[in-house]
């Protein structure tokens, strides 16, 4: 018999790359989402597929919940408000969802004996000043009247939960803190910086980089994560564990827009707008840089990223010229028809 996934937010970026490598090592995927950031399109090829099933609900909702939990054997819990410039405009959606869905998750997993991975996040480690960070290292945040930093306080409390739910309960699971990950499919519509870049520069829209572009980021291959993702599920030794899955080199943000200039043979202006213009907060903060230390997961997996920087980048340039295309074809057939485009821009 396959082993069952439950994949919550898997109709996003993420999810849907995780919900699609599952089907394709044997597993029955179930997809819980409800569109507020993911999209259908993302998991629309994978709907033939007799294995998976997508249920259009909320992992806030704990009779949803009740009812797909106890027939999973693992779930992925991803599902979490994306991306700077969402958490800074609604910080009271970012903390109530993470932590409520999380919450519930742990709860019934518990309860049904399921196994738990918890997707967290770099933005634990918040401004902590070292060269690369350590799941053993302190977390240090800004203060609470930004609400930049509301989100990896959340995300602090669900690592939290989950690490007490695996000492007081013996609930198998496992926490992996994501650096930045991208891939085909991610949208820039919440401030991620790479498809926000490649976007620009395909469309031959100035490049607008937040800040002095001097903070430096490593960026990890969706595949990778998603790789990381079901090895560890099925590693006994990631159970009430911390990793970080990243990649070890990193670059600066204005480094970045000018790779992408350079791939994408791109005539866009690279132009440089400050964080209270971009985010319309006053006294945002950023981070300095952002390496993880990942020999935790190389030690007991056998991680290695797969791709370089560049490689990464040629993908998503090739994917974002096919939904650049689509999207024209689309606002032409509807224009023609009079009828109004169904499927939405990517952004």
């Amino acid at each position: 018999m396959s082993p069952r996934a439950l994949v919550t937010g898997g109709a996003g970026f993420i999810g849907s790359h995780l919900a699609e490598d599952l089907l394709a090592t044997g597993w029955r995927v179930e997809v819980l989402d409800d569109l507020s950031t993911g999209r259908r399109r993302n998991i629309q090829r994978l709907e033939a597929n007799p294995c998976f099933s997508f249920v259009h609900g909320s992992a806030t909702d704990g009779p949803t919940l009740a009812r797909l939990i106890p027939r999973s054997e693992v779930v992925f819990h991803l599902a979490a408000a994306v991306g700077v410039k969402l958490i800074v405009d609604q910080p009271v959606q970012t903390i109530s969802t993470n932590i409520k869905a999380t919450e519930l998750v742990l709860e019934l997993a518990a309860r049904n004996g399921a196994k738990v991975l918890i997707a967290s996040t770099s933005e634990v480690y918040g401004k902590l000043d070292v060269e690369k960070f350590n799941e053993t290292d302190d977390l240090v945040l800004g203060p609470t009247n930004k609400s930049r930093w509301c989100y990896a306080a959340s995300k602090i409390i669900d690592e939290h939960l989950a690490l007490a739910y695996a000492r007081q309960t013996g609930l198998p699971v496992t926490v992996l803190r994501l650096f930045n990950t991208i891939g085909p499919r991610q949208t820039g519509r919440y401030g991620m910086v790479v498809p926000r870049f490649v976007r620009q520069a395909v469309a031959g829209e100035p490049i607008t980089v937040y800040g002095d572009g001097a903070q430096r980021r490593s960026f990890t291959w969706v595949g990778d994560a998603t790789h990381a993702m079901i090895a560890l599920i099925q590693h006994p030794g990631s159970a009430g564990e911390v990793f970080n899955v990243g990649h070890t080199k990193d670059i600066s943000i204005g480094e970045l827009a000018q790779l992408v200039k350079k791939l994408t043979h791109s005539r866009s202006d690279i132009v440089y707008v400050p964080f209270d213009e971009a985010y319309e907060s006053a006294g945002f903060e950023d981070m300095a840089r952002r390496l993880p230390d990942i020999s935790k997961l190389r030690d007991l997996i056998g991680y290695r990223p797969t791709l370089d920087l560049p490689q990464m980048l040629e993908a998503i340039i090739g994917h974002q010229r096919v939904e650049l295309g689509y999207d024209a074809r689309s606002r032409m057939l509807a224009h023609l028809s009079g009828a109004p485009r169904l499927t939405p821009a990517p952004s």
